[in-house]
């Protein structure tokens, strides 16, 4: 088992003594250029494996699903963008079922049933989710309270709230609840903003966007392409509903505070990153300053992501901030947060040092690994069980390649990279995959989709079939799965899971947000390395309320309730 990744190794690797606060952000050429950086680079090795950590298998286990954004001669900006889905276990069998979006409406978004075995059946007829809105994001949670996990789909146009009746059916209630807001949607997430027992959500929202606002753009070789968000002048406004406890929501946005500053918001994430126990919320902005909400309390919202070091990177830049995700990378206790830009540009990795963050990027190596591609989904995942997480980024350009006879202009590869003595390396065979196929990669969702210990990924792209990446790596580690559940039985989204390894204390939280566009595996899972059992396991609900077991034996799924 690798040596622990620890707050006194990225102390070491960061110089921390003559360290400063920066920020995380986006921008957006029509043409991506290499920007200067201020920050030394560090050269990174390549980590050299023997085989692949997956093999593609969607096809094999029966996951047949394509996005059709309807991408055209005439470009047009909600065409390059979706790309979303989610993983949930919507008929509560302890296995992960699939609901991935539909783009052009054309087949409608689909709901695939894990049979048991990892292998999917689409058993969307008669379910009611054969929505045909042009679909972006997706989140999961249990709003209503009755212990089945709802669905919450962002479109570019009206959202839509399908509530679970726990007999593999769903039911459309968005005029019901109120939540159907009319706007250019991406990501969202529930999470309990006042500390009152049930989900509230959170929306993104891009651009104010209509097919009378088009502009043309054009290349560098004179065609036709995606214009940047910023030539559209129309940052908006996210949203933020309040759940009144009744089936219902109200929507707070202004009297919460989340007025006070526009976005161009595509990713987002609601983790307690300052340490008070209340869930503030990240905002990856495109092509502007991101955003961090920090809640106040009383669902009242302050937003300090430049004071708190996560606005912009070293040089001052904002970045293109698309997919996001958060987990305690260096295991000092709080969360640390990464966000993916654009192509020329690299991720901005930032560790919290009790609420605010300093920018590890370059010395972690992520600054020379990332800067080559434009990432969108992504998620930061202990794939080979050692114990650390690596970093799954799904990969896609937005702007075309100089290459005018390439079958896809905007096709680019993944990238895995495995972390490790507080820095991460890129894997090869590239992406993890023999061979490594270049997709135009929006969403990635990451879960155990066949309970094998080891961690899947399911990658959306545009205009090619789903990949379902099974891990196949043979050199995995021990594992430990935990499944929290609430009083309800749902998933106890918010709820603090930390695990002794050996003189480590691991800490992650159960959430089901993170990426881009997508719902997450709300199970936490643990790599083991070379042990076969934790220690001590405890668990902290979100009401302050615990449970700590002992001598916890691995290989398994273990469900924790109050």
């Amino acid at each position: 088992m690798r040596s622990a990744v620890n707050i006194r190794a990225w102390s070491m690797v960061l110089g921390i003594a003559t360290g400063g606060l920066s920020g995380c952000g986006g921008s957006e050429p029509v043409t991506p250029t290499t920007p200067a950086e201020n920050t030394p680079k560090v050269d990174e090795p390549t980590a050299e494996v023997a085989a692949p950590w997956f093999r593609e298998s969607a096809a094999e286990r029966g996951l047949d699903f394509q996005i059709d954004a309807g991408m055209a001669a005439t470009p047009r900006l909600p065409e390059i963008v979706p790309g979303g889905g989610a993983a949930l276990d919507f008929d509560d069998d302890g296995w992960l079922d699939l609901y991935l979006l539909q783009a052009t409406g054309e087949g409608g978004n689909r709901l695939f049933r894990n049979l048991g075995d990892g292998r999917f059946e689409d058993v969307t007829e008669g379910s009611g989710l054969a929505d045909a809105g042009f679909a972006m994001g997706a989140a999961t949670g249990d709003y209503d309270g009755d212990g089945d996990v709802d669905l919450f789909v962002s479109n570019f146009g009206p959202d839509r709230l399908f509530r679970n009746d726990g007999d593999g059916r769903f039911v459309d209630v968005t005029n019901a609840a109120g939540v159907g807001h009319p706007g250019f949607g991406a990501s969202a997430t529930f999470f309990d903003a006042d500390a009152d027992g049930d989900p509230d959500l959170y929306v993104t929202n891009y651009v104010d966007w209509s097919e009378a606002t088009e502009l043309e753009c054009r290349n560098r070789t004179g065609r036709l392409d995606y214009c940047p968000p910023a030539r559209y002048d129309a940052p908006t406004r996210d949203v933020l509903y309040r759940n009144d406890g009744d089936g219902t929501f109200t929507d707070v946005s202004e009297a919460s505070g989340i007025t006070a500053a526009v976005g161009t918001g595509l990713g987002v994430v609601a983790v307690d990153f300052d340490g008070d126990g209340r869930r503030d919320v990240f905002v990856a902005n495109d092509g502007m300053p991101d955003h961090l909400w920090i809640n106040q309390g009383g669902l009242r919202f302050k937003e300090e992501a430049m004071q708190r070091g996560c606005d912009r990177d070293l040089s001052g830049v904002a970045k293109a901030g698309m997919g996001v995700s958060s987990e305690d990378v260096d295991d000092d206790g709080d969360p640390d947060l990464i966000v993916c830009n654009l192509g020329g540009e690299s991720d901005s990795f930032y560790l919290n040092d009790g609420g605010r963050f300093l920018d590890a990027t370059n010395r972690s190596g992520l600054g020379s690994a990332s800067r080559h591609f434009t990432r969108f989904g992504l998620g930061f995942v202990d794939f080979d069980n050692d114990g650390t997480l690596d970093l799954y980024a799904a990969n896609g350009r937005v702007g075309a390649s100089d290459d005018t006879d390439a079958a896809d202009p905007y096709a680019e590869p993944d990238l895995l990279l495995r972390g490790g003595g507080g820095r991460f390396v890129p894997v090869r065979p590239g992406g993890g995959t023999d061979p490594t196929p270049a997709r135009t990669s929006r969403g990635a969702i990451f879960g155990d989709f066949d309970n094998d210990g080891g961690q899947d990924v399911v990658v959306l792209d545009l205009g090619s079939p789903a990949r379902l990446l099974r891990n196949v790596l043979e050199s995995r580690g021990g594992w430990l799965t935990v499944d929290v559940r609430d009083e309800r039985g749902a998933p106890a989204i918010g709820a603090v899971v930390r695990a002794a390894l050996g003189d480590r204390m691991v800490t992650r939280r159960v959430r089901s947000d993170s990426s881009y566009l997508t719902a997450q595996d709300p199970r936490v899972h643990f790599g083991l390395g070379d042990l076969d059992s934790v220690a001590t396991l405890e668990v902290v609900w979100p009401d302050g309320s615990t449970r700590t077991l002992r001598d916890v034996a691995g290989g398994r799924v273990l469900r924790v309730a109050p």
